[in-house]
């Protein structure tokens, strides 16, 4: 006898319907699979004949063959045990009811209970997409997927619990669907807690409200660290859309086994010394990196100069063009990789020079290999150039009160509202993401700013990508003062912030 079992794979965050066919003849005993499985999926022959027998279920005598259709792509992965075993309980007449319009996804143990897997989130909104109308679960995976509506899902324990109940012997609740709800987020984190800073504060409110990559660099202790981890706080909360896109990336890495869906903006902190495969993405089966695991929040990299070379101009791509590719023999793999990049720095090897509080013992020499780790490509990708100093004791001691995070997310999300409605049918979100003629056409300045910016370009040699930076920072600081044109003001506070230009840049 012949039977049908569906299940999903995954290829990079798209999803793809797998047949899991199975044919049961008279002869030796003997169990084969066919169809490119992977060595996971070849193993699983053993547990999968175990968790029967284990389950109290029969085990087919004759001649077992799986296989696997679509026949010309590679199946990968664990989730595949549970599927299997349906399908050959149902090739051997032991499942009475008609799985059609079922998907099953679930790792087998030897004793036939259903364990967690990873990607989960995916391939349900793949399996809803495709028209399934029921999906059976491990019960350990449940929280990822309690905000999907449109499909009937049911968590389990183990095989023979499922059995039970496909031969409608017991009955299961499927999962309850509870309603996206931000308010639930919370930060543990304020600006508030930052004292001075003002400036600082100032250029972050402006990335975040343009959605431009910055860079800070000062003196150790100066407040570097501190200021970048409280970035997501003045983020406006992932919408349903965004949160799906992130939640799917951390479901492939397996980040979403004990929390629900990802509401706030991602914060990611690489160690110096990842790899570029950890930082991008990538291995034999490709999974997201870092990159990605900042989606639609903060790419956060602390001693920008001592990353791996070949680390940070891997990032010139997903920088670029808001996604990764990685490219294997038989596929593409596509992650989502639209962050806000936030690096920060010491101006030298010992981290002094330029400083009031300690003197820089640093040659020339060293102090220019030291920066020049940072190549022209990269920085050129950085809007958003500022320096820090350690905070004076009169402003550490203050009893003033400081801005809050709430504060400045309220003129950020205002400011992000008139960019959405601005580049409404254009392809992009943000005016860090204008091109040449999104400049000539939103970046309108009166006669004191042109006056002021071509005095600035003779005088500092400014460079063309230069210049574009200056007027994008310059449109979200109007944008931020609710201004449609462009005005003096507002030319001079984003000069302020292209304070590289003159050293690294040439």
């Amino acid at each position: 006898m012949i039977s049908r079992v569906n299940s999903i794979c995954l290829m990079g965050m798209d999803g793809y319907v797998i047949d899991i066919e199975v044919d049961i003849q008279t002869g030796l005993p003997t169990f084969n699979m066919v169809g490119l499985p992977d060595a996971v999926i070849k193993e699983s022959k053993e547990r999968v004949k175990s968790a029967i027998k284990n389950s109290y279920l029969e085990f087919p005598r004759g001649k077992v063959l799986v296989n696997f259709a679509p026949a010309a792509l590679k199946k990968e992965g664990n989730h595949l045990d549970l599927p299997i075993a349906v399908s050959i309980l149902k090739a051997n007449d032991q499942i009475k009811a008609d799985l059609n319009g079922d998907i099953f996804i679930g790792e087998l143990a030897l004793n036939g209970e259903i364990r967690s897997v990873k990607g989960i989130l995916p391939m349900i909104i793949e399996a809803r997409s495709k028209g399934f109308k029921r999906a059976f679960i491990p019960i350990d995976n449940v929280n990822e997927i309690k905000m999907i509506d449109g499909i009937d899902i049911y968590a389990v324990n183990d095989l023979k619990e499922l059995i039970h109940f496909l031969n409608s012997e017991i009955q299961i609740d499927k999962v309850e669907n509870i309603k996206y709800d931000v308010k639930s987020a919370k930060h543990n984190v304020d600006f508030n807690e930052v004292k001075g800073h003002s400036f600082a504060k100032r250029a972050v409110e402006i990335a975040a409200a343009g959605f431009h990559n910055i860079l800070m660099y000062g003196p150790p202790g100066s407040g570097k660290t501190m200021i970048a981890q409280r970035i997501p706080t003045i983020l406006p909360y992932l919408t349903y859309e965004e949160s799906l896109e992130v939640s799917k990336v951390y479901s492939i890495v397996g980040g979403l086994k004990d929390t629900d869906m990802i509401f706030l903006p991602p914060f990611r902190n690489p160690h110096v010394n990842v790899s570029t495969n950890s930082l991008i993405g990538g291995g034999t089966v490709p999974i997201p990196g870092e990159v990605s695991l900042a989606h639609n929040g903060v790419l956060f990299l602390d001693e920008f100069t001592e990353f791996k070379k070949e680390s940070l101009e891997a990032l010139r791509q997903p920088l670029e063009d808001g996604v990764v590719t990685i490219s294997r023999v038989k596929a593409k793999y596509t992650f989502p990789a639209r962050f806000m990049l936030v690096a920060a720095m010491n101006p030298c090897p010992c981290g002094y020079y330029g400083s009031n509080i300690k003197e820089c013992k640093c040659t020339e020499i060293q102090i220019k290999n030291y920066l020049s780790r940072i190549s022209g490509p990269i920085l050129d990708r950085i809007d958003i150039h500022i320096e820090l100093n350690p905070v004076k004791f009169e402003e550490l001691n203050s009893d003033d009160k400081e801005i809050s995070s709430a504060e400045i997310l309220e003129r950020v999300i205002k400011a992000r509202y008139i960019q959405k409605e601005r580049f409404k049918g254009e392809g992009i979100l943000y005016n860090s993401h204008m091109k040449s003629k999104h400049i000539k056409k939103y970046c309108k300045l009166d006669k004191d700013a042109e006056s002021i910016l071509e005095s600035a370009y003779k005088k500092y040699n400014m460079t063309t990508r230069s210049y574009t930076k200056i007027l994008k920072i310059s449109r979200t600081i109007a944008d931020l003062d609710n201004s449609e044109i462009i005005g003096l003001k507002h030319i001079a506070e984003a000069l302020q912030y292209r304070k590289l230009d003159g050293t690294l840049i040439k």
